[in-house]
């Protein structure tokens, strides 16, 4: 079951959004929907966790319009279009943006609710990344200038001697900063601490 998992449904057409709750119950995930999308963005944060099924062609703001209003907004909520106004140019734009997948209706319900299942897992795991990230960004935030300067060039590959002579201080010192280094930035290889450095410097 997926007890606790959030599927945020918006869909103009109140008979499909009380058929795809039902569905979704019955699969064990909590259903919350919305008849437009000013109604969900009013009410749910960009960043929240889950999935969102969403209608292709509503009144007011169509569905590339809040997708493309969530990417804008850094969220990592995956969507998955359902629509009956499905076309490829609308397709491929969704799919662009970011969309987990582009289905449509009437659609099968194991069809959906396997698209649902890999929309969520892919949400997992990229919150757990994002999380990562921040947790990396943290540990550089406590770095001085110095020992900002000392990881730069030792990332580089250059040896205590080498960073001493580029920044002008003794071999002895830049140890010390680089020992800081380490354990400031929780790590106990020079290979972990580019792998970490790299993540955050090119996301």
């Amino acid at each position: 079951m997926n007890t606790g998992l959030q599927i945020y449904l918006v869909d103009d057409q109140p008979a499909i959004l009380k058929a795809l709750s039902r569905l979704l119950n019955s699969a064990g995930y909590a259903v919350q929907g919305f008849a437009s999308a000013s109604a969900f963005l009013s009410s749910v944060d960009a960043q929240a966790e889950g999935c969102l099924i969403l209608d292709l062609a509503m009144p007011e703001m169509s569905g590339l319009a809040l997708q493309q209003a969530l990417s804008e907004r850094a969220s990592l909520l995956p969507v998955i279009f359902l629509t009956g106004h499905g076309d490829i140019e609308s397709g491929v734009r969704a799919m662009k943006l970011g969309a987990a997948d582009f289905l449509t209706k009437p659609v099968d319900a194991e069809r959906l609710l396997s698209a649902v299942a890999h929309a969520c897992a892919s949400n997992r795991r990229a919150r757990d990344a994002d999380q990562e990230l921040g947790l990396i960004r943290q540990r550089l935030a406590t770095l001085t200038p110095r020992e900002t300067e000392v990881l730069d060039l030792i990332i580089e590959g250059l040896l205590n001697k080498q960073v001493a002579a580029t920044l002008g201080a003794a071999e002895k010192t830049i140890k010390v900063h680089r020992a800081r280094v380490m354990a400031k930035m929780e790590v106990r290889s020079l290979a972990a601490l580019v792998r970490m450095v790299d993540r955050v410097r090119h996301h």
